[in-house]
């Protein structure tokens, strides 16, 4: 049972999240040296926004990473997941590496 909590708390690949939800990782989307990674919800035919960004680490360096969560609710997966990459995408312009910062 911890392993399931903390499977779903961390995005390790598939599993389950929020009350029984599945998430998949889709297709990872490069944009100016971030890494965009899709992992909608599955909320039983409805799709939450969600999923990472992520900055790999310089010279060997702890690569960043970035939860991202909306409350966008879409009808199917592939629509769900390009949402996801146009708002991680916007979120990037906006904020840059001090996405990462813990304020």
């Amino acid at each position: 049972m911890l392993k399931k909590l903390l499977s779903g708390l961390f995005g390790q690949g598939t599993g389950e999240s929020r009350a029984g939800s599945r998430t998949v990782e889709g297709e990872p989307v490069e944009y100016q040296g971030y890494l965009i990674v899709p992992q909608a919800e599955d909320m039983g035919g409805q799709f939450r926004v969600s999923g990472w960004i992520r900055k790999p680490g310089s010279e060997g360096g702890e690569p960043l990473e970035h939860r991202f969560e909306r409350s966008d609710v879409v009808p199917g997966r592939d629509a769900c997941d390009a949402l996801m990459v146009s708002k991680a995408e916007r979120l990037i312009d906006e904020l840059g590496d001090d996405l990462f910062d813990d304020r």
